[in-house]
């Protein structure tokens, strides 16, 4: 994967703000349903996604910085004497037992964090020396990998197929359940590191996040949108077109709508799956004027005769 900074087009100084402004600017130029489902546009909006979900996370965002993770969220590879590993010559009369370990706290730290252990090296080394007297190694569990991903609000709401990358290198397409929150573990059991001696696997568990939507903000299995309106619309009321997940449908709004004003779409939320009901859409009215000078607009306002408070509601 690209340089994340490279792909939202912002520098590595960048603030929080720059970093969502750049995302969304983008998420809206690329998403596919402004593109028509077309796949190089999904492929993009992907893209746009897994670089946000790096540097919009503050924790991702200081450790890709720091090199501790890749483009793609994945720990960097070990490599012992970065970590000050020493260990007596093995052509010069070394044994198991002269073997020396120089952890700092920090590093304990930061292996335990990626699901690596100094005590699972040093068993390594002992049990492969076949040092006369150590006797066989001890069965073990495979080691269990931590794995992040980011899948568009489209594919956490309908399911689909996501490509991840193990630590050990190996790509396996994992099933992304339909409704998946944002947050949500997926477990793969027995897809992890390989035991020792005749031990079980270890699992696979993925951490998912969901990337923002341009337009819909969810909440559970109800999703939230904004829908401008003309101020006729408003005054008068009528039909308008309202895109939902599932496809564009017609919203009556009421005479002397005013912004603020919320419609709900029943059904039209996150898809019922598994035993549970569809959630809804609620639509929030905001009354938006024409941009640029409407002379006849003006005329009517300077002409309008009504007298009213917009703000008397205020403290």
């Amino acid at each position: 994967m690209r340089d994340p900074y490279e792909i939202l087009g912002v520098p590595k100084g960048a603030t929080e703000t720059e970093i969502k402004k750049a995302f969304r600017t983008l998420a809206k130029k690329y998403h596919p349903d402004t593109k028509g489902g077309d796949a190089a546009a999904k492929r993009r909006f992907q893209e746009i996604s897994g670089a946000y979900d790096i540097l919009g996370d503050k924790e991702k965002r200081a450790k890709f910085d720091a090199g501790q993770i890749d483009a793609g969220g994945n720990p960097r590879g070990f490599d012992p004497r970065a970590h000050g590993f020493e260990s007596a010559p093995f052509g010069q009369g070394g044994n198991p037992s002269d073997f020396h370990f120089t952890w700092t706290n920090q590093d304990r730290g930061h292996e335990a964090a990626e699901g690596f252990r100094p005590e699972d090296l040093f068993a390594d080394l002992l049990g492969g020396l076949g040092v006369k007297g150590r006797g066989h190694p001890q069965p073990r569990a495979g080691q269990d990998f931590a794995v992040q991903t980011t899948v568009s609000f489209e594919e956490a709401v309908h399911g689909g197929t996501r490509r991840v990358v193990l630590p050990n290198g190996e790509q396996i397409d994992v099933k992304i359940p339909p409704g998946l929150k944002d947050g949500q573990q997926i477990r793969l059991k027995g897809r992890g590191g390989a035991g020792k001696s005749g031990a079980p696997p270890g699992d696979v568990m993925i951490h998912v996040s969901v990337a923002p939507h341009p337009n819909f903000v969810r909440d559970g299995r109800d999703l939230k949108v904004d829908l401008p309106v003309s101020l006729k619309e408003a005054v008068l009321g009528g039909k308008v077109a309202v895109k939902t997940l599932t496809g564009t449908v017609s919203l009556s709004v009421p005479p002397n709508a005013n912004t603020g004003t919320v419609l709900r779409l029943k059904g039209k939320g996150v898809p019922a799956h598994g035993g549970e009901t569809a959630g809804d859409l609620y639509v929030r009215l905001v009354v938006t004027l024409p941009e640029g000078e409407d002379a006849e607009l003006k005329k009517f306002a300077e002409d309008w005769r009504t007298i009213y408070d917009p703000r008397a509601k205020l403290r």
